[in-house]
């Protein structure tokens, strides 16, 4: 803070410093770019590509995320084979949607699959939507 001095009986004049204010207020918003994509990332799996996609909602309220290795996190929580189903009915109670969205890796097994939307129909859920990524290119 800096301060204005006279000999005479003038008014001080009291003038801020916010120059530092600043510096620490670009550097907190330089972290935060940086920070948030990769906290909306979530677990790491490759989609498999889709031509016809539609487009998902902005804040879906249960997202099961399964791995080529098997893991699974429902809503960035990790779950296993043997509680998916008890997670999964506990999850539906505070919902208003009973709605899945599965984020399933490209290279998991077909039978792990098969085995997975048997639970998840096991648990209630009967509309079940899958995340891709859209494919630029057509098959020919």
């Amino acid at each position: 803070m800096s301060f204005a001095v006279s000999s005479k009986n003038e008014e001080l004049q009291s003038i801020p410093n916010v120059v530092p204010l600043c510096d620490v207020l670009l550097v907190l918003l330089i972290i935060f770019m940086i920070v948030t994509p990769l906290v909306q990332a979530g677990a790491e799996v490759r989609l498999a590509p889709a031509q016809y996609s539609s487009e998902m909602p902005d804040d879906p309220e249960l997202i099961l995320i399964v791995q080529k290795d098997g893991k699974m996190f429902l809503n960035d929580a990790p779950v296993t084979a043997e509680n998916l189903q008890n997670t999964l009915e506990e999850a539906l109670l505070t919902v208003s949607d009973r709605k899945l969205y599965l984020r399933a890796d490209q290279d998991l097994e077909y039978g792990k699959f098969v085995d997975l939307m048997d639970l998840i129909r096991e648990a209630g859920i009967e509309v079940m939507g899958m995340i891709t990524e859209r494919k630029t290119e057509k098959i020919e």
